[in-house]
């Protein structure tokens, strides 16, 4: 199994978008209204923001390889790119999706274990994420990687307002 970790650059931008499209709606499609849906994917995933966050010094993309195709991708955020303010020492996940025809083939880890070698070179001490309540699969492999729920905050998928849990991994 050939595995590949690419940083993703502005040039990466529409194939970013479509991927991004494409793995939102295969994990919330079945769990939301297609107008809250369709208001969400304009907004996060729109050219000129993906290309916004990609120019951001504290955002990073990396897109996730399988033979050769990309499979999915990760997104990290520092500093005061992070969507909650966590503090200096802590590392975002703020995004982590893997292509449906991907799954189950361990590229969670190779992008959870990416994140931890981002955050160690950057010396933070903390890596944490937000993730759907309802999301059982993926609040599961979170805390198989060894993170913990410690609180909640509020997401707006168009205009219903959802619940995410924030799960901390302390880093040794």
């Amino acid at each position: 199994m050939t595995i590949n970790i690419k940083k993703c650059t502005l040039e990466d931008s529409s194939k970013l978008q479509e991927i991004s499209y494409e793995t939102f709606n295969e994990t919330f499609k079945n769990q939301n209204t297609p107008e809250n849906m369709n208001a969400y994917l304009e907004r996060a995933f729109n050219l000129n923001q993906l290309e916004k966050e990609l120019s951001n010094i504290s955002s990073h993309f990396f897109f996730v390889y399988l033979h050769n195709e990309v499979a999915g991708y990760l997104k990290v955020n520092t500093n005061d790119a992070q969507s909650e303010e966590m503090g200096d020492e802590s590392l975002e996940v703020e995004r982590i999706y893997i292509r449906n025809k991907f799954q189950k083939h361990g590229l969670d880890k190779y992008l959870i274990q990416k994140a931890m070698e981002i955050a160690g070179k950057e010396n933070k001490k903390k890596i944490w994420l937000g993730v759907w309540e309802k999301n059982e699969n993926a609040i599961a492999f979170y805390k198989k990687m060894g993170f913990v729920q410690t609180g909640a905050h509020s997401f707006y998928m168009g205009d219903e307002e959802q619940t995410d849990f924030i799960m901390i991994k302390i880093l040794d």
